[in-house]
């Protein structure tokens, strides 16, 4: 089974580009590269994301984009065929991690308690996403769960922000964190990808 971890390298930062056109995805996606990342999510949320995911993988050939929000079969089918590079899911359930042990690229399937991690980690699947991170307990809870599930690390995704984030990182059993917040949505809307590049620079 392919490693999340191997795929991020030394990146520590997951950045998440939620966006309602394939233009957007791309000029985003494009910002981020030029901050210095390597690896992006697109989440699946509105009807364009497929597309914009695919787009970004042809202007952008050096970037790992990954799928996220994938719920189940079909979806995941469609991300696959999208040439995804990586998949992430914001839950699981017996049915969608059976359908995840037969993908062949790496997957971070999202947890948010100990049963999930238990179920998810029998699936044979010990690199989680803990979503949504502040609701689910945030750094407290991952660190009071290192000692019990001592083989598995987390990508911790909602709720992580600026001022949070080293808390997360500063966990032996945190690969990296993922968020929004480095694409503000009023410079998204004024096309001030720079800003991007700045706020993706300062986040790393």
């Amino acid at each position: 089974m392919k490693k999340f971890s191997s795929l991020m390298g030394e990146q520590r930062l997951l950045p998440i580009i939620q966006t309602d056109s394939p233009e957007e995805g791309v000029s985003i996606a494009r910002a981020m590269e030029k901050a210095g990342l390597n690896v992006v999510e697109v989440v699946l949320r509105t009807p364009s994301s497929l597309q914009a995911l695919s787009e970004i993988k042809k202007a952008l050939p050096n970037l790992s984009v990954g799928a996220g929000t994938v719920l189940n079969a079909k979806v995941l089918e469609q991300a696959l065929a999208a040439q995804a590079d990586f998949i992430v899911t914001p839950a699981v359930s017996a049915s969608l991690l059976q359908e995840l042990k037969s993908v062949d690229v790496p997957v971070l399937p999202g947890v948010s308690n100990t049963g999930d991690i238990l179920l998810t980690l029998e699936a044979g699947f010990n690199e989680q996403k803990l979503f949504p991170a502040a609701l689910s307990g945030g750094p407290k809870f991952l660190s009071a769960i290192s000692s019990v599930f001592q083989s598995v690390t987390f990508c911790p995704t909602g709720g992580v922000n600026q001022q949070n984030k080293d808390e997360y990182l500063s966990l032996p059993n945190v690969i990296a964190v993922g968020g929004t917040w480095i694409v503000p949505a009023k410079e998204v809307a004024q096309g001030n990808w720079q800003a991007i590049t700045e706020a993706c620079i300062q986040a790393r």
